[in-house]
């Protein structure tokens, strides 16, 4: 296997930090932040960039961070289990309509979004849907077991936010791909019930650190040791936050697709592949290079050997449903999107309505101020990003986007 796409550099008394990104540009406070993350002691051979990496918090977004008996939160995140969920359909181009409006306000009604979630006036359980309820009695009792423990968890928005999509960069699209086949794809993870678990174990970490006297090249990089008293504890609401995600990607999927067959003059359908769905926003117990080890994926797909991963591109541009090479290097890892080129408010300052309406002509999708920030031109070029981890990954289907939800 090719290992030419992968560049290392290493700072005197780090680790090394292994980056795909030949032909993608990357912002020196990412940089910055990827030589913050190799100089901790606990980091198992290298940290590994994807071509999309970009600065986050912390951590850069678009890294591996493989450990030995520590987690860093941040680095793991607060929309812990985000993903992506595809499934191809037995549609083609010429079965959908020549007015795609419809199809797009059919499933911005079927699945909230934007900072909705579902209604529950008369209590916990009367108001929301049936599959969100009959989804929800599987999860709650170990969520309950965890809000025992620490009580702040329980005042967010849990069971309202399972089956909706949030706001940023989450969306519903309906995609064509290279043979003119009709696939549903969306992006979301666990809302704001993995806001809370993520921000509050953070915060219990960087109070340990203070208590233990630690000092970090940023106090956003505090870690749990194994063995340490919130360990375990924020092992187990994030494995369950990551099954919340998972979820909602599927409750989701399943009123897009109810809605997809409601559309006037559309023929009957069903699912014709099997779906994918994956998270990008993770932490796993994994074994690489010798070691059992804990596997931070801040927005990278797992890309091992068969393996069958998505990375969508941005508002207008092409998504792809990829089989992953399980390069070791990589820790069995590939990009998770494209990734943005700057800021939210720099794209706001820099684009306009025009910019935007252009970029996206042809797509079914908001033309309004409110997403300017998610423009195409906001985020890096999609091409440059896959070429540059052409050794992480095969292209087994292209798709391009007809309609394109947002919240």
């Amino acid at each position: 296997m090719s290992m030419t796409n992968c560049e290392v550099t290493q700072v005197d008394g780090c680790k090394p930090v292994k980056r795909w990104t030949r032909g993608v540009p990357v912002e020196a406070r990412a940089l910055r932040q990827l030589d913050h993350v190799a100089s901790l002691p606990f980091i198992h051979k290298w940290v590994a960039a994807m071509p999309d990496v970009h600065c986050g918090v912390g951590a850069t977004i678009g890294s591996v961070v493989p450990t030995v008996q520590a987690i860093i939160p941040t680095a793991v995140g607060v929309d812990l289990g985000c993903g992506m969920m595809a499934v191809r359909t037995t549609l083609s181009a010429n079965d959908l309509p020549e007015s795609l409006g419809h199809v797009r306000s059919t499933i911005e009604q079927a699945v909230p979004h934007g900072r909705s979630g579902h209604r529950r006036d008369k209590g916990a359980w009367q108001d929301l849907p049936a599959p969100v309820a009959e989804r929800w009695t599987t999860m709650v009792t170990a969520f309950e077991h965890i809000v025992s423990k620490h009580p702040a968890i329980g005042e967010s928005n849990h069971c309202t936010h399972l089956g909706t999509l949030g706001t940023g960069n989450h969306f519903i699209e309906v995609c064509l791909d290279e043979r003119d086949r009709v696939w549903v794809m969306l992006h979301s993870g666990s809302r704001g019930v993995g806001n809370r678990i993520g921000s509050y174990f953070i915060d219990k970490a960087k109070r340990e650190m203070e208590r233990w006297f630690i000092h970090l090249p940023d106090t956003a990089l505090a870690y749990l040791p194994e063995g340490s008293e919130y360990f375990d504890d924020y092992i187990q609401a994030v494995a369950w936050a990551q099954e919340f995600a998972r979820a909602n990607r599927e409750l989701m999927m399943a009123a897009a697709l109810r809605a997809l067959a409601q559309t006037a003059g559309l023929r009957p359908f069903h699912i014709d592949e099997e779906a994918v769905n994956c998270h990008h926003n993770y932490v796993a117990r994994e074994h690489h290079y010798g070691a059992d080890v804990w596997v931070t994926r801040k927005g990278a797909v797992r890309a091992g050997a068969g393996e069958l991963g998505i990375i969508p591109g941005s508002m207008g541009t092409r998504s792809y449903i990829v089989r992953g090479k399980g390069n070791p290097e990589s820790f069995c890892s590939c990009s998770h999107g494209a990734g943005r080129a700057m800021s939210r408010t720099e794209a706001k300052r820099r684009f306009t309505l025009d910019d935007h309406r252009r970029a996206t002509l042809g797509v079914e999708c908001r033309k309004d101020e409110g997403v300017i920030d998610e423009t195409p031109a906001a985020y890096k070029d999609i091409d440059a990003v896959m070429a540059a981890q052409d050794d992480l990954v095969d292209i087994v289907h292209t798709l391009r986007q007809a309609v394109c939800v947002k919240g």
